[in-house]
């Protein structure tokens, strides 16, 4: 019986061409060593010593090069080529995290990360439209799945040796070893995978697209980004202000934080392309699973309210891991599917920046929140605004549903 649920699992990662596990070798790599994110803003607060108020400002910053980048890496895409813009934002952002390290000033930092942000975000766009170049069409949520799968992998890794780095080498060398996997991860891709610059998948028809007039004028689409939003920003807080109140109400270390993320990414690989394949396979609509994803990070975030027992934070975790299984990889095939042959690289710049407006709402919103009214207020209001972003991924839901009829 163990062997038979073992070969199921082997058979869900059958199907994938040469390119796509390259790119999800580069994604493990890159990730695993991106050690910086979980950490910034406690080393904002902790080791530069800024209130609250600047590193909200600073992630704010650090959000709107995230935006800019998103909207940058997906025109381009569509305009020279999703292979180009990957190799210029990896290669470039390897070189500038080293740079970063060496800055300490409030201006500077806010400088710094918008700078930064604005290119090594121009790679998401990109990659999402390199996994439709080089996926076939039925594999394409999987294949999604897969490069999470990748992503996850590496962040198991890579917090829990951050932890260890700040303990050792203090936070600077993070920014060193960030720098140095996003341009070995890069090398090898462009050694190993040439560019494509024409499809044949892509030139085959896609049934679930819908070809609006403008992707402006997708409303559909344009609501399912706000629940998308309220996703973000609610994932987001894991890498913001619950590092802090790990340390402030729990007086867990870095790497006991670093700890819990390894949780999060290890349930993820194990578990997230079993629910991918259950979900394709039953045909359970993805917009559906999407909203109740949201629902589910709602309820995490109001478990926070819980103080008195440390354990909460293990079964939180738990709740925000299936919140993320349920959201992420299927709002990336709902938003991939609604693009028009030739215009994947503009709705996937449009998804990647609902992304990137979380990180920039997580951080300043959570931040002054708590430095207004405390943590247990934060929870609060975070945990509602779940409740109103799995109304919008409903709302979504229902128009689709009526579009199709």
């Amino acid at each position: 019986m163990l062997l038979t649920a073992f070969q199921r699992y082997i058979n869900n990662f059958k199907g994938f061409t040469r390119e796509i596990w390259i790119l999800t070798i580069i994604t493990f790599i890159n990730r695993a060593g991106t050690m910086v994110l979980p950490f910034l803003s406690k080393y904002l607060k902790e080791d530069l010593s800024f209130t609250y108020s600047e590193v909200g400002w600073i992630m704010v910053c650090f959000g709107c090069g995230s935006m800019l980048g998103s909207w940058l890496g997906g025109k381009l895409s569509d305009k020279i080529g999703f292979y180009r813009i990957m190799i210029f934002s990896l290669l470039t952002t390897g070189v500038l995290l080293i740079f970063v390290e060496f800055i300490t000033s409030f201006i500077g930092l806010c400088i710094g990360m918008f700078v930064l942000m604005s290119i090594a975000d121009m790679f998401r766009p990109a990659m999402f439209v390199s996994i439709g170049a080089y996926a076939k069409p039925e594999n394409r949520t999987r294949a999604l799945t897969l490069v999470r799968l990748a992503v996850n992998l590496g962040f198991s890794a890579g917090p829990a040796l951050g932890g260890l780095i700040i303990m050792t080498i203090g936070y600077r060398g993070l920014f060193w070893v960030d720098g140095a996997t996003c341009i070995v991860s890069i090398l090898i891709f462009w050694a190993l995978v040439k560019e494509k610059k024409k499809s044949p998948f892509l030139d085959k028809e896609q049934p679930t697209a819908v070809v609006p007039q403008s992707v402006f004028k997708d409303k559909p689409f344009w609501i399912f980004q706000a629940c998308c939003l309220v996703c973000g920003i609610l994932f987001f807080q894991v890498f913001t202000t619950i590092p802090l109140y790990h340390g402030e109400q729990f007086h867990l270390s870095e790497f006991q934080t670093g700890l819990l993320l390894t949780m999060n990414g290890l349930l993820i690989f194990f578990l997230e392309m079993p629910l991918v394949s259950f979900v394709e396979r039953k045909k359970i609509n993805k917009v559906k699973v999407v909203f109740l994803g949201c629902f589910f990070m709602a309820i995490s975030l109001y478990l926070m309210l819980i103080t008195a027992w440390v354990g909460i934070l293990v079964i939180m975790m738990l709740f925000m891991t299936l919140g993320e299984m349920f959201s992420f990889p299927f709002s990336n095939s709902v938003s991939l599917s609604r693009a028009p042959k030739g215009h994947e690289g503009r709705y996937m710049a449009i998804y990647t920046m609902s992304f990137s407006m979380a990180h920039i709402l997580s951080s300043k919103m959570g931040m002054q929140i708590i430095q207004d009214y405390g943590y247990t207020a934060n929870w609060l209001f975070m945990g509602t605004l779940g409740i109103i972003g799995t109304g919008f991924g409903l709302w979504a839901y229902r128009l689709i549903q009526a579009e199709n009829q």
